[in-house]
């Protein structure tokens, strides 16, 4: 099973994000930090990162910026979920290295399609 590294601070997002990608066969870990998910990141070398952008120590920005200069291959596919939705956000986040954008309320219906769509995952 591909193993996902959640980095998301609020519990509802992760149990609903993990529920999802439990049901459709991924196993998941939670990071509640962003200082804990670079960590887990880098020790743990998960399939795909899902990374919350406001988290309560560092935010998902430096996160990316620790795990992209430490892997500068940029293998480990990172994916944004996050609530800001301003004009230029996603532009923003998929230059300093994120691989995709979800959009907070995330749908449960196209979540799943959306991360295998942007990892490269076959169903």
């Amino acid at each position: 099973m591909k193993r996902v590294l959640i980095i998301e601070d609020d519990d509802n997002n992760y149990v609903l994000i993990s529920d999802l990608l439990t049901h459709a066969g991924f196993t998941t870990q939670r990071a509640g930090t962003g200082e804990e998910g670079v960590r887990m990141a880098l020790e743990e070398n998960p399939y795909l990162v899902l990374l919350d952008i406001q988290l309560p120590d560092i935010d998902g920005y430096e996160v990316l910026r620790r795990i992209r200069d430490s892997q500068p291959d940029g293998a480990m596919p990172i994916i944004a979920v996050t609530s800001y939705a301003m004009s230029g956000d996603r532009e923003r986040l998929l230059a300093a290295g994120c691989n995709g954008y979800i959009e907070k309320p995330i749908d449960p219906l196209r979540v799943v399609r959306q991360i295998r769509d942007i990892a490269g995952v076959a169903p």
